[in-house]
């Protein structure tokens, strides 16, 4: 990408929107296009055909999509699936139509099998059953990520690049308890608690499963990384990741401490706990020259400072 190549960032309110529109920015990138959902409706094939003929983008970042925790996942599962196939389909065939130079299109860790060996390689997709309170998003993305293959393959190109990052978190994040992820869900519930004065705080599950943390900056600079390397990519998806993982019961005690709350945990053992380990394997990404900065620590910290900034009032 030059510094005024036309760049397209899909979802640009979102939790890694706004980190793809920071990081651009601090690398002097001085051409991007966003839209507002009322501005544009990617589920619109006519929508999202009139604004390519009209704005011709260059480079896309299809950050845009209905995400989710356990809860959500499991309340609307049609919900998560049309919508995000919805976008997909459109915005893939608008940029092959209109000849983007590159599009990346993010996956999640949820694509992979349930009882996947650890770390999880790219080449375990499609290997085994995948968890079952996330089955209609992973299907959503499955398709994405195959829909970057065939494309490629169909057209004898390199245009669309698919990334898969692990359980992202950070500022603009979603909050909301009903359909927000597990790190956002437990900052929420622990200030809560504490301005709340509550002497103890009850958690889903057992706390044992393992997560995957990546800061929503990193995978933003992961993937400008991405776009600017793209000729070294072959056509497959790539993990996203840092390469630690930590229980839910220890990230609730990492959570609990940045946030000085001091009252009792309880694991409501009668709520469904997901699939027992997620950590992925990033060495192939890692080696084209890319590894992640920001520790869970100082992840949360910043994440937290953004979250008491916003709802303070």
């Amino acid at each position: 990408m030059n510094k005024d190549s036309k760049i397209y960032v899909a979802g640009h309110t979102g939790l890694l929107g706004t980190a793809l529109l920071r990081k651009l920015n601090e690398k002097g990138f001085v051409n991007v296009l966003t839209r507002t959902h009322k501005e544009i409706d990617l589920t619109d094939k006519k929508a999202v055909e009139s604004f390519f003929k009209k704005n011709r983008p260059e480079y896309i970042f299809l950050a845009a999509g209905k995400t989710g925790g356990i809860v959500a996942n499991k309340t609307y599962p049609a919900t998560f699936l049309h919508e995000n196939t919805a976008i997909q389909d459109n915005v893939f065939e608008a940029a092959q139509n209109y000849e983007v130079d590159h599009l990346i299109f993010y996956g999640s860790s949820c694509i992979y099998p349930k009882h996947s060996p650890q770390p999880i390689k790219e080449e375990y997709l499609f290997d085994g059953k995948i968890e079952e309170t996330s089955d209609a998003y992973a299907a959503a993305k499955i398709a994405g990520i195959t829909a970057c293959k065939a494309y490629n393959n169909q057209y004898k190109t390199n245009r669309f690049i698919a990334l898969v990052p692990n359980s992202m978190y950070g500022p603009n994040d979603n909050f909301n308890p009903e359909n927000s992820h597990v790190l956002s869900a437990l900052i929420k519930k622990f200030n809560d608690a504490k301005m709340a004065n509550s002497k103890e705080v009850v958690l889903w599950g057992s706390g044992n499963p393992r997560r995957e943390f990546i800061y929503s900056e990193d995978v933003a600079d992961a993937s400008v990384f991405a776009m600017e390397n793209a000729d070294c990519f072959e056509n497959r998806h790539y993990n996203i990741g840092t390469g630690s993982d930590y229980s839910i019961r220890e990230l609730s005690e990492i959570i609990s401490s940045v946030i000085r709350y001091n009252g009792k945990i309880i694991w409501n053992k009668d709520k469904p706990d997901g699939a027992q380990k997620k950590l992925l394997d990033s060495s192939c990404f890692f080696r084209l020259g890319w590894k992640p900065k920001i520790s869970l620590g100082q992840g949360t910290i910043l994440t937290n400072k953004w979250f008491l900034r916003t709802f303070s009032n």
